[in-house]
């Protein structure tokens, strides 16, 4: 009887896995105390080196999650007694540019071309050994060893040089008002645009264009002719470009905000805060080893790396993530007290919610066993079904689930925790126990045990699953449909009375939500018990008390609350909670497939597609997913791959700052908090769960918290692919 038909899926509604670009930050964080970090450039070998204002730096370790560190370079220990103001490559070796000479330690030392100007600042090079040196007004063109033509530049002075990647004979030359352009064959110098708020620029081979970054956006230009291509382009993270840098055929673009690059499809990728750099001053962009790109900021250099992997590989990457730093207790825990990101200071935190999130996991865990019958799966859900088990014995309350529960420590008071009002002592030595236990936990817990019961094929682990749904269902129906705490009062949220739901305007959302979920709880508890009281108590409340008609009220017709009504309802109703929508979307588990009866299915399905509707701005992977229940024909599956794919996979909470973006359409405040036109991608926002607000620009916490990606993308995952609309990674 527990087992439910799984919604047909069409193959064209089944995304193939068959991989994808994940990008990565590795950061190399520099305190130089006064030293300006200048350049950076990657030879043929992959060796990453430094220009600073006091010399030659390179990397010292560092790997995904833990930074190195840019240390001075003794490779070659006597370069430091070269004074060195620009480096490039050259046929994929380094050369410098020092106050004497053009030199480079490749070719055996061989190259060693004196410039004869006194205060060089800045050259280019081709790969024929030719260069053109400047110092921001006078030009030396070297060939063959010797310095072959000199002139000059009126104005404001050169700020960068560049040679055409795939014509050497032709040299730009970029001042804060014109671009110039150089000739090697005729040693002919000209002017091909002027300007003003120039800053820095590269050749776009691909497109045999100039990319010119001003102080105001950027724009593209015919080297030939000098013509500007289209306009200036100013709908862009920021607009005051520092740095440019076209690779492989899209340009990157620095800033004091960050860098970003605008790709094929015309969509952009930012790369802002420390998730992804160690500063946001970016100076200066270069290719990286291993199709990496260098971005170097005035605190540092941000490697962002990028590699193959298909969904269900960052799966097994964030199983891993979850298993090694997240398992507090056999609960889906967050690793909180960390310093500047750093792993090794943090600490297994407990919740208020410890059981929601653990709940969110537990499933990801029996539906990632249902569609891969994999025992590790299998392992890890017996052990967060014990978790959860526990949180219902280690109190004194019959069917009573605490919220957590966590060791007496230094002491056997209460005041040694930060909550004394929540926490108790348990019975059980060593321990205390967490009260007034909520609604989202509720409905966290029949969510899950109801998957466990349904899909785990392992009788012991379902009867377990059952005899939980009971012990809650049991309780709450048995105090007339309330949480009663240790104290014998209802907890604040633990309210499914009509008595308190009805008091609520129809438009109030709590009044859609309470009864949805308590209907969808009933229904799990009669389903897989088949005691009649539950279906007896559900019925009661859908004919007698509009619980039917409270929850298949559309979702448009939510809002606040009216004028007159009690201060309760007007606090709930002040704008729309995203909490609610993760509870709404656990309950329909057992709303719709539980469903009493085929008549009733159809009314759920009907609602369940409502809320969706209005939730698709904000294009969450999980609710998305979630909604293929009722039937995937016409969910939106490209946003939810796009989700996971774009999902990053550094989970520390990291501050994240957008507010500011000039690529942003902001739309004037709303009940829904929905801040701009479209939302951005997730590894541009801060890292929250499927609770938050995805319009929310700025937040995060500094690096003092890890969270699991148990609840945030692994239920999500493994959610669609036991609903079959993401497929198994495909052979290649």
């Amino acid at each position: 009887m527990y087992a439910c038909d799984k919604p047909g899926q069409q193959k064209d509604v089944t995304y193939a896995d068959s991989g994808f670009i994940q990008d990565y930050s590795v950061k190399y964080p520099f305190d130089g105390d006064g030293v300006r970090l200048l350049r950076v450039r990657a030879d043929r070998d992959g060796k990453v080196q430094l220009l600073a204002s006091d010399g030659l730096k390179h990397l010292s370790e560092g790997r995904f999650l833990h930074p190195g560190s840019v240390v001075t370079d003794n490779t070659y220990r006597f370069m430091s007694a070269k004074t060195i103001v620009d480096m490039v490559l050259c046929q994929g070796e380094f050369v410098y540019l020092d106050q004497q000479v053009v030199f480079s330690n490749a070719w055996s030392g061989r190259l060693f071309v004196e410039h004869q100007l006194a205060e060089p600042t800045a050259f280019a090079a081709n790969d024929a050994q030719e260069f053109l040196v400047t110092d921001g007004s006078a030009l030396h063109f070297i060939r063959n060893g010797a310095v072959l033509w000199k002139g000059q530049i009126p104005g404001k002075g050169i700020v960068q040089l560049v040679n055409h990647p795939e014509d050497r004979t032709r040299f730009f030359l970029l001042a804060p008002d014109a671009v110039y352009r150089f000739i090697t064959t005729t040693n002919a110098l000209e002017k091909i645009y002027g300007g003003d708020g120039l800053m820095s620029f590269d050749v776009d081979a691909r497109h045999n264009q100039l990319v010119v970054g001003t102080s105001d956006g950027y724009f593209r230009c015919d080297p030939e002719q000098g013509k500007v291509v289209g306009e200036i382009e100013k709908k862009l993270p920021w607009t005051e470009i520092t740095a440019v840098k076209v690779i492989d055929g899209d340009p990157w673009f620095g800033t004091p905000k960050g860098a970003f690059v605008i790709k094929q499809d015309s969509s952009i990728a930012y790369y802002a805060g420390e998730r992804w750099l160690p500063g946001d001053q970016v100076v200066d962009v270069a290719i990286g080893p291993d199709s990496s790109v260098l971005l170097l900021t005035d605190s540092g250099l941000g490697v962002i790396h990028f590699t193959a992997m298909t969904l269900h590989e960052k799966a097994m990457y964030y199983e891993q993530q979850v298993r090694e730093r997240h398992i507090r207790n056999g609960f889906n825990a967050t690793l909180v007290g960390m310093q500047n990101g750093d792993l090794s200071t943090g600490y297994l935190g407990d919740s208020d919610n410890d059981g929601l999130w653990t709940s969110l996991y537990l499933a990801a865990e029996a539906f990632r066993y249902a569609t891969t019958g994999e025992q590790q799966a299998l392992d890890h859900c017996m052990e967060s079904l014990d978790a959860m088990a526990r949180l219902y014995d280690i109190n004194p309350v019959a069917g009573f689930p605490a919220r957590s529960f966590e060791r007496r420590g230094m002491g056997d008071t209460r005041d040694v925790l930060s909550d004394p009002e929540r926490w108790q002592l348990a019975e059980q030595p060593d321990w205390f126990w967490k009260a007034t236990t909520s609604s989202d936990e509720a409905i966290g817990h029949i969510f899950a045990f109801g998957v466990v019961a349904e899909l785990v094929d392992h009788q012991e682990t379902r009867e377990k699953a059952i005899q939980l749904i009971d012990t809650l269902m049991g309780h709450i129906v048995k105090h007339n449909l309330y949480l009663v705490d240790y104290d014998g009062q209802p907890t604040t949220w633990g309210r499914w009375n009509p008595e308190y739901v009805n008091a609520f305007p129809t438009n109030v959302g709590d009044r859609k939500l309470n009864a949805s979920n308590i209907i969808g709880m009933l229904q799990t508890a009669y389903y897989f018990t088949e005691k009649p009281l539950y279906r007896e108590t559900a019925f009661d409340l859908m004919e007698n008390h509009g619980y039917l008609e409270n929850l298949l009220r559309p979702m448009e017709e939510i809002g606040k609350a009216p004028d007159g009504a009690d201060d309760w309802s007007q606090m709930l109703s002040s704008a729309w909670n995203h909490s609610d929508d993760e509870m709404y979307f656990a309950g329909y588990w057992g709303l719709y497939r539980y469903a009493f009866n085929d008549t009733l299915k159809a009314k759920y399905g009907i609602a369940i597609r409502d809320h969706w509707e209005a939730e698709r701005p904000e294009k969450e992977g999980a609710w998305n997913i979630f909604t293929a229940i009722t039937g995937a024909d016409d969910i939106d599956l490209d946003e939810a791959v796009w989700y996971l794919k774009e999902y990053p996979l550094d989970l520390v909470q990291w501050k994240v700052t957008n507010s500011h973006r000039k690529d942003i359409e902001p739309l004037a405040p709303n009940f829904r908090g929905q801040t701009i036109a479209e939302v951005l991608p997730p590894d541009e926002l801060k890292i929250s769960r499927h609770n938050a607000n995805r319009f929310t620009l700025d937040g995060g916490n500094n690096g003092a918290a890890e969270n699991s990606a148990g609840d945030t993308w692994l239920f999500p995952y493994w959610m669609g692919r036991y609903l079959g609309v993401i497929g198994a990674p495909v052979s290649e």
